[in-house]
């Protein structure tokens, strides 16, 4: 029976980098993980061990230092495009096809100091120290096939919660059902996001203002989250779609994955006290995974599900 070599790729994955850009003291820190995989004419790499056309993944690793320093990291999806754009039309004979690069970006806070004890009179932050942010990831994936850029941007380990205005009941009830039905409950979840731009790069189409885009993104998903009187982690869902897509024209595609971060009220009774809504335990598992794409009418969705 004969065997065919199927779909393939390969590339260098988490090639930490930090950039720092010292033009003044007020010194700047873009902090990313990229990963580099690339598709292309690589049967002989397989079938024969010819690396004739085999770009090294340790020349992808270089690369992505490099370009760091020539072309700077104004934002991820940017620098993640030079990329991309670089792997398929400068790789020698051509025989790259397709680029994938897929960047994690952890954000940094200035360490804000009270003026007593700051190093510099007047100075309210110190422009070369910072501190991780505790918040979400920044993600973004750029695929580039020789014509079209598809960038797909989006964030993760969000975590957030409303303590009221949220319910859960009327649902389906069976003999294994034993959830009581909730008129005000805690709702909580832990946000993966992921939006696709309209933008495709080409005929010298300007880029949009991903940092800008990336803020009201976010901004926008918070917003309905806080806003939405919910009567299911579902409606939440959907609310936080629209909410983007009514607001960012150059989005036409969000994709939500929602776990409901449980939280049960405690039994106080055996101590002789009533718990009235105020003590719950916190469940990290096993927890209900909500999942769904909100996107424009004609609108083919092309975010992958998980």
């Amino acid at each position: 029976m004969a065997h065919v070599l199927g779909q393939n790729q390969y590339g260098k994955a988490e090639n930490r980098i930090v950039r720092i850009y010292r033009d003044s003291t007020r010194h700047e820190i873009k902090d990313l993980n990229v990963s580099v995989s690339l598709q292309g004419e690589f049967e002989d790499v397989h079938l024969t061990g010819s690396n004739a056309n085999c770009l090294p993944t340790d020349t992808t690793k270089n690369t992505v230092y490099a370009f760091a320093k020539e072309y700077g990291i104004e934002s991820a999806e940017a620098f993640g495009i030079t990329l991309a754009r670089h792997f398929v039309d400068d790789t020698e004979r051509g025989v790259v096809h397709s680029a994938r690069i897929r960047i994690e970006e952890y954000a940094w806070d200035r360490i804000k100091t009270p003026d007593s004890s700051a190093r510099f009179i007047g100075a309210d932050e110190v422009g070369h120290s910072f501190v991780r942010t505790g918040q979400e990831t920044r993600t973004c994936e750029i695929v580039y096939d020789g014509e079209n850029v598809q960038v797909i941007s989006g964030l993760k380990d969000l975590i957030v919660m409303n303590s009221t205005n949220s319910e859960f009941w009327g649902y389906i009830k069976d003999k294994y059902t034993t959830l009581q039905e909730a008129y005000d409950r805690i709702l909580a979840t832990q946000v993966t996001a992921r939006w696709k731009y309209g933008f495709n790069g080409r005929d010298n189409e300007a880029q949009p203002n991903w940092n800008r885009s990336y803020n009201h993104v976010k901004r926008h998903m918070l917003e309905a989250f806080a806003e939405t009187y919910s009567y299911s982690l579902q409606q939440t869902l959907h609310a936080m779609g629209t909410r983007v897509l009514n607001n960012r024209a150059e989005v036409d595609e969000v994709r939500l994955e929602l776990p409901n971060k449980h939280h049960f009220l405690v039994d106080l009774e055996p101590f002789g006290l009533k718990n009235e809504n105020e003590v719950y335990y916190a469940a990290d598992r096993m927890y209900g995974l909500i999942e769904g794409t909100v996107h424009r009418e004609g609108v083919v969705p092309v975010i992958p599900v998980a």
